[in-house]
């Protein structure tokens, strides 16, 4: 019995420490690979727990090298922009200003009583109020309301509401991100021009570039602190 109670502490321990060393997120915003990953190392610390005649490290080996595994699709998916697609996906539109995309929800296989629950549980309850949803690569969905059922705010009080826009996001961890350039209506050349104003001379020196279309620019490079300006509007962002 006391074998039972030492092994149930040791693999406990170890899978803490594992999670711990993964920097694990809420299971609501895992991503599809760190979900199952960590439903797989749930099971196989399960294993040793309870069969004494299985070596206590014949469980811990694999949850390392599980472990392991993480680091390196991590990594992967950072460097490769179209593998982090493959393994997590990515965002897709589900509702936008013409009301829902009937394509978008085949394709991500729900349906429209998923849409009115998860747009629900962001406080709204009519499709009419949303002016995007998207539907995220952890399963959640983000809604960017529009102007007249967004929450009040001091500006709103001496500012004409404008027609919401959505930030397109050009440049993600030092890479342009090429798909959203025609959603833009933006090229390379535009971008340079945009990092010279702000006095950026390389895109790997900028974490996060966006911009909308009335010309909002949010930029920040690696360890400084954001800027924010204003450049010519853009052409017709896709809506």
């Amino acid at each position: 019995m006391l074998t039972i109670v030492f092994r149930a502490i040791i693999i406990y321990l170890v899978v803490l420490f594992l999670y711990r060393l993964m920097g694990k997120r809420q299971l609501g915003e895992m991503q599809p690979f760190e979900l199952v990953l960590t439903l797989i190392i749930a099971d196989l610390a399960t294993i040793p727990m309870a069969e004494v005649s299985v070596p206590v490290l014949h469980g811990i080996v694999p949850l390392l090298t599980l472990v392991v595994l993480h680091f390196i699709l991590a990594v992967l998916c950072k460097v490769s922009e179209k593998f982090s697609q493959f393994v997590s996906g990515k965002p897709v539109i589900v509702i936008n200003p013409k009301g829902i995309d009937y394509k978008a929800l085949k394709d991500l296989d729900i349906s429209v009583d998923d849409v009115f629950e998860a747009i629900r549980g962001c406080g709204y309850f009519k499709i009419e109020q949303v002016q995007y949803a998207i539907m995220e690569t952890n399963g959640k969905m983000s809604i960017l309301p529009k102007s007249e059922y967004a929450p009040l705010t001091v500006q709103d009080m001496k500012l004409n509401v404008e027609k919401s826009t959505i930030p397109i996001n050009i440049i993600n961890e030092g890479k342009i991100v090429k798909d959203n350039l025609g959603v833009a209506t933006i090229d390379e050349q535009k971008i340079m021009e945009i990092l010279k104003k702000a006095n950026v001379k390389r895109v790997k020196d900028v974490l996060l570039m966006t911009v909308d279309k009335a010309g909002s620019v949010y930029l920040q490079k690696y360890h400084e602190k954001y800027q924010t300006f204003n450049i010519e509007p853009l052409g017709q962002v896709e809506e």
